[in-house]
């Protein structure tokens, strides 16, 4: 874990002041960490016969699609509104620095579709319960887990996406 910390550096005060971004984009660029990084994110979901990997827009993608590859899943994005073609099922939500909406699409995924969903860092949760909620709500998905890279424990967003599914993070910062 500590080859993992190594390559995320804070940069202070981004999107806005008070705010602390973790930046991953080294560890992108370190084949190891990377690698290792994907492959302890999709772990604990090896065997479970999971259909789907669901990543939120944008860092969702990168880990998103890697995991999928890895656990011989098809991959689902959650995008922000306006970026998907066709009928879409919509949830609008709160940021610890604004708000926002996400978006798939009403075929995406079939209801009972055995699916994770990946985000690169869970804060406060507002993302990840949006994602949720559309895959619970909307598309009657079935959530096997929530796996990220980057926890920030103290913001207590874990609790508010556990009701669901079980939260697997990589560190816990």
């Amino acid at each position: 874990m500590e080859q993992l910390q190594r390559l995320i550096r804070d940069i202070p005060d981004h999107p806005k002041p008070g705010i602390v971004f973790k930046d991953f984009t080294p560890l992108l660029s370190d084949p190891a960490g990377l690698a290792l990084a994907v492959e302890l994110m999709a772990n604990p979901y090896r065997g479970q016969g999971i259909e789907l990997v669901v990543g939120a827009e944008s860092r969702g993608f990168i880990f998103g699609t890697a995991i999928a590859q890895s656990l011989s899943a098809g991959f689902v994005p959650i995008r922000k509104p306006g970026k998907l073609p066709g009928q879409v099922h919509g949830a609008d939500y709160d940021l610890e620095y604004g708000s926002d909406r996400l978006e798939i699409h009403i075929d995406a995924l079939h209801p009972g579709s055995k699916v994770v969903l990946v985000d690169d860092l869970l804060a406060t949760g507002g993302t990840l319960e949006a994602c949720a909620k559309l895959l619970r709500d909307d598309c009657k998905a079935d959530i096997m887990g929530i796996t990220v890279l980057i926890e920030l424990a103290a913001l207590g967003g874990g609790s508010r996406v556990t009701p669901y599914g079980e939260v697997h993070s990589v560190l816990k910062l």
